[in-house]
């Protein structure tokens, strides 16, 4: 790793001024490519205090060897340039995204000389025009063969159209009125032409005129008597409605915009698209992406813009264009979007009415599209096991572990200490084996402590179940608990039991244990498992700051590429870990919160509700208060602190501590720590069976 003060650039060298700046690792690849308003300001920086730099910043400088930088006259030439450069060189550490599926467009290739209407996947060509993307191929060609009727195109293949001009005889279409057959000559190469030009027009969405003028030409037709041309036209005119059908009008204004909705996490984020044309949503599309950088929702919509008009012009860009946070600054990425369309490009959030109501629609898929990739990653039996070998042969292991454990403490500032245990099995979750503890033997926040109690207690029980001597192992006192049954107890005190009618058990050993943390937790569970005299399970940490990889007995940690997906199932593994503990933690808080006698003062808000619980630390404190002692208390006058005074004595005498954080009061149960700091009587641990709360 590279110490960034060893190419740090000399102070004022750097321009005051726009431009785009590169990262290079040692190899001189091209590990990063940024944009700034200053470049001076901007490339600062990243040459602070290591400390104070994100996580995955910090690791993209100490990545880095060297920075270069080119000066550029405005923004909107540093945003175009950014996206080239990220064109080129495809950074490890820039966001970038990729199509979730290949999805199908409908083409006309406008570049030949006979434009052709064709279902194409892939990069873009230039001279093409595309209408898209569809969620399937067969939907393309349904509308296409709506619309041969009226724009009899040519849709055959070059060697199809080749043929047909060597033997003279056109293809099935051309037979059936379905081609106007340019291939022996029946129209025109510019009548052809202007055929493609009407069917791309129309799909573009201007269907309004092109419709009145069949009708106009239908009604002519039968004032002639032409009663065989207007019956044509008529059904032309049915065609074209029913190819309109196939897109649900969602916009009653007729609007032509692209919508733009994000959803993430702390690892992935899923972009969803909706292109709406004519008021009709006329194609869809999707990317993921993984957060190799830190980065904020208006720096994703950002990327997303530039890879959605990079290499678009004209129509392509739609004069509106909605998202769910603005680029930073917008200026720039607005006139960027100008330029791209030649004319005025709205880039706004929507605040109200249909636009809004599609916006949230746009949201869910997006939402619905990071869980599914998540879902296909996981589920995909061939990753999966890439990612066992991949943990195996990073932690020097036997074997691929098939059962993982994970272990996560939560707490509130040393409140309600709860710890969860969730495990994979083949790389897949097993929610029934879930388990949830509640730490009671101790005060503070000690989180080394309470992982030691949390692996001790759940590996007792397995030497307890393995040596099957009818005989509960005891806990001691290291976990406050008297009856080690009591570990198979919900909150109100009954037993958990298996349908045979014996206590709940933890199924079988792990070959690995994953805790949330870095090496103090990691040492504090190999330490309870050696004593134990458990040599048989391996046991890392998992650092949430730079994910990163910790063994018991290693001074430096394992860093697993970004792209391992050995990495990816330990994050899964992790984040599942502290999202079910600090939903166990948050339930149980909830659990213990009730109204307080101060509720009942009137005119008290919370501010001097706050001040009170400030000033005395606690309830019990307040209630022994005189009212001069009360007044001391800023904003509290002598009528409030009467007031106070004889709404706490009304009060029932045993009432519970507050929270001196947020006022509010907690009932006091056995094993619990008062308000005031003194430990209470350590009671029984509670561990559940987890269950999806």
């Amino acid at each position: 790793m590279a110490d960034p003060s060893s190419y740090r650039p000399v102070p004022g060298q750097i321009p005051d001024s726009p431009g785009v700046y590169r990262f290079r690792d040692e190899h001189r690849r091209v590990i990063y490519v940024g944009k700034a308003k200053s470049l001076r300001q901007r490339l600062a920086n990243y040459f602070q205090d290591l400390a104070n730099l994100h996580p995955r910043t910090r690791t993209m400088v100490t990545t880095a060897a060297s920075v270069e930088w080119t000066v550029v006259s405005t923004e909107v030439e540093a945003l175009q340039l950014e996206y080239s450069w990220i064109k080129e060189y495809d950074p490890r550490f820039n966001v970038k995204y990729r199509d979730d599926k290949s999805y199908p467009y409908l083409a006309v290739t406008m570049n030949e000389e006979f434009p052709r209407v064709q279902v194409m996947r892939g990069h873009k060509k230039k001279g093409v025009r595309y209408f898209g993307p569809y969620a399937h191929a067969w939907a393309i060609r349904d509308t296409v063969d709506l619309l041969l009727r009226v724009f009899p195109v040519r849709t055959c293949s070059a060697g199809v159209f080749k043929n047909a001009a060597r033997t003279g005889r056109p293809c099935l279409l051309g037979y059936i009125g379905k081609c106007s057959a340019p291939c022996v000559g029946r129209v025109s190469a510019d009548e052809h032409r202007e055929l493609a030009e009407e069917f791309s027009d129309f799909m573009a969405g201007r269907t309004g005129t092109y419709l009145r003028r069949l009708e106009k030409q239908m009604t002519e037709a039968a004032e002639e008597m032409e009663y065989e041309r207007a019956a044509r036209l008529r059904d032309d005119i049915e065609a074209l409605k029913k190819a309109m059908e196939k897109n649900a009008v969602v916009l009653a204004d007729a609007t032509d915009a692209d919508l733009i909705a994000v959803a993430e996490d702390e690892l992935e984020a899923a972009v969803q698209i909706f292109h709406v044309r004519g008021g009709r949503v006329r194609g869809q599309r999707g990317w993921v992406t993984d957060k190799v950088e830190e980065i904020t929702t208006g720096a994703l919509v950002e990327h997303a813009l530039q890879q959605l008009y990079g290499e678009e012009t004209g129509d392509s860009v739609p004069k509106e264009v909605l998202v769910p946070a603005l680029p930073d600054p917008l200026e720039p990425v607005q006139e960027w979007l100008t330029g791209r369309r030649g004319s005025n490009v709205s880039l706004r959030i929507p605040q109200r009415g249909d636009k809004k109501a599609l916006m949230e629609t746009v949201a869910r898929n997006a939402q619905q599209a990071l869980v599914l990739h998540k879902t296909k990653r996981a589920s995909d039996l061939t990753t999966r096991s890439r990612a066992l070998e991949e943990i195996a042969e990073a932690l020097d292991l036997d074997s691929a572990p098939l059962r993982i454990e994970c272990y996560d403490i939560s707490h509130l500032q040393g409140d309600d200490v709860v710890a969860s245990m969730v495990v994979f099995e083949d790389g897949l979750q097993r929610k029934s084996e879930y388990r949830r503890f509640q730490i009671k033997g101790f005060e503070g926040q000690d989180d080394v402590r309470s992982m030691h109690e949390v692996i001790t207690r759940r590996f007792k029980r397995y030497i307890a179940e393995k040596e099957k001597t009818g005989e509960w192992v005891d806990e001691g006192a290291g976990s406050g608990s008297q009856d080690p049954q009591d570990d198979f107890r919900d909150a109100s005190g009954n037993t958990l039991t298996e349908d045979n009618g014996r206590p709940k058990k933890f199924a079988y050993p792990p070959q690995l244990v994953v805790v949330d943390g870095g090496r103090p937790q990691v040492a504090a569970a190999k330490k309870a498992l050696d004593e134990l005299g458990i040599d048989d399970v391996a046991v890392c940490g998992l650092a949430k700051r730079l994910e990163e990889v910790w063994l018991p007995d290693d001074e430096d940690p394992v860093v697993l590429p970004r792209t391992s997906e050995g990495l990816y199932l330990l994050q899964r593994v992790r984040d599942e870990a502290h999202r079910f503990a600090i939903t166990y933690q948050r339930t149980k808080r909830a659990k213990r919160f009730r109204s307080s006698p101060l509720d009942d003062v009137p005119g008290l808000g919370d501010t001097r509700k706050q001040a009170l619980l400030k000033h005395f630390g606690s309830l019990k404190k307040l209630r022994s208060a005189t009212i001069d002692q009360i007044c001391e208390v800023p904003g509290i006058g002598r009528k409030t602190a009467e007031t106070i005074a004889v709404a706490l004595a009304q009060a029932a005498p045993a009432a519970p501590a507050v929270n001196t954080a947020t006022g509010e009061i907690m009932e006091e149960e056995p094993g619990t720590m008062g308000s005031t700091g003194e430990p209470a009587t350590a009671g029984a641990p509670d561990e559940r069976r987890g269950q999806e709360t």
